[in-house]
């Protein structure tokens, strides 16, 4: 197994590829977005690890005060993403990023590493059943099915926002939330764009720009959140496929 991983930093982040979306000249809107966005969390003690190679193996953690999701509790890490696919998947790299957040952690005195999960588990989420077996648990939940799982080191809970559990807004109309935290919000918004425009559906789009917002959504969030009807839908990107199902509804 390759074991040279690479952090990325102010200084290498021009010049590192982002392995969500691999490109190898034409530049990519979604991963220029998710550079500018990472510009400034870096210094926030946000860490992206990254295999160093042309692969989509990496991890992507921040502390929980400063991680742009609607979750609450002192001195946590907060886990965005844990991905390692195709070729790499089942050599023990999720593993091995696993266990340096964990350690990272405990060196930093934190209280513990927290995420997002569901009773179903959904495609944009990072592996809950993976998590479990490091530990992690069900510490809070909400009515549309999502959870919050946490790995505790002293006893203390995170838990989501009050408003996190609402999961209703007074907007009928297909509203979505994103930030541009991930590289494939770019692509997915153009593609309810598209369709929306073809179809004369309306459809309002709320860009999460600042940790103010993000803290106060009324859903839970990890880069995406859409509502129809008033009603909180799911935190996965949208393809048209899974438009077309929510719009039925």
């Amino acid at each position: 197994m390759n074991t040279n991983f690479v952090n990325l930093t102010p200084e290498n982040l021009a010049d590192e590829h982002l392995c969500c979306i691999i490109r190898s000249k034409k530049p990519h809107p979604g991963v220029e977005a998710k550079r500018e966005w990472l510009s400034a969390r870096l210094y926030e003690g946000h860490v992206f690890r990254k295999l160093n190679a042309k692969a989509a193996v990496f991890i992507e953690y921040a502390p929980l005060e400063t991680a742009w999701v609607p979750v609450i509790g002192g001195n946590y890490y907060y886990l965005y993403c844990l991905w390692a696919s195709g070729e790499y998947k089942g050599k023990g790299y999720g593993e091995s990023l696993m266990e340096y957040c964990l350690a990272d952690a405990k060196e930093k005195g934190k209280s513990g590493v927290c995420m997002l999960g569901s009773k179903k588990q959904k495609n944009w989420l990072t592996d809950q059943s993976f998590a479990k077996k490091h530990g992690f648990e069900v510490v809070d939940t909400t009515d549309t099915g999502y959870e919050l799982l946490a790995l505790s080191f002293d006893g203390t809970l995170p838990k989501f926002a009050p408003n996190a559990k609402n999961a209703k807004i007074e907007n009928q109309e297909l509203t979505i939330y994103y930030d541009m935290q991930c590289p494939y919000v770019y692509q997915s918004i153009e593609t309810v764009k598209q369709y929306c425009e073809t179809n004369g559906i309306s459809v309002s789009f709320i860009q999460v720009d600042t940790l103010q917002k993000a803290k106060e959504l009324p859903c839970v969030f990890n880069n995406f959140g859409v509502f129809y009807k008033g009603n909180f839908e799911t935190v996965n990107l949208l393809d048209a496929v899974y438009l077309k199902r929510i719009l039925k509804k």
